[in-house]
């Protein structure tokens, strides 16, 4: 009989354990519309530091990993930060110049516990290369970030352009 008080005792515990750790699991509170307010700048950031060529705001909100993925119109695939970087030339080029830009109809979304934010907009990107224009207009943008060591990085992008 003391084998089975033992036993149900055990299990009562171990039950008891299992309980109270699934409630531990809840998400951290955090406050929704400041982190949201964070990613909204984060994504102004990666096309906004253009304007200024400032390489340290684009690199800030940018996963520095091989991970890193990013999908253009052109059919241009850039896989991880070191290719990412491989298109800083072009843009750094005294050629180029950022003339403005205008995001519309941003659409942000945070996961239960904050640190996994994705997006839409449509973005309207106005440059010139040898004085010439060269737009991407209507621009279909989507992204995911993460936030890593307090700070949001955008881990995945995708440009796009509707048919006409």
């Amino acid at each position: 009989m003391h084998r089975w008080t033992c036993l149900i005792a055990i299990l009562t515990l171990g039950f008891g354990a299992l309980i109270t750790t699934s409630c531990d699991r809840q998400p951290a509170a955090f406050d929704r519309a400041a982190e949201q307010q964070r990613v909204e700048q984060a994504i102004h950031d990666c096309i906004g530091w253009a304007k200024t060529k400032d390489l340290d705001k684009l690199h800030a909100v940018i996963a520095h990993d091989e991970h890193f993925l990013s999908v253009h119109p052109e059919k241009r695939v850039v896989r991880g930060f070191n290719d990412f970087r491989s298109s800083e030339t072009f843009w750094m080029h005294d050629d180029f110049r950022a003339v403005g830009y205008e995001i519309a109809d941003l659409r942000i979304r945070l996961n239960d516990n904050g640190t996994v934010a994705w997006f839409y907009c449509v973005l309207d990107d106005w440059n010139e290369w040898k004085g010439q224009p060269a737009n991407w207009e209507n621009t279909r943008w989507t992204g995911v970030l993460e936030k890593r060591n307090g700070s949001w990085m955008i881990v995945q992008m995708h440009f796009s352009f509707a048919a006409e």
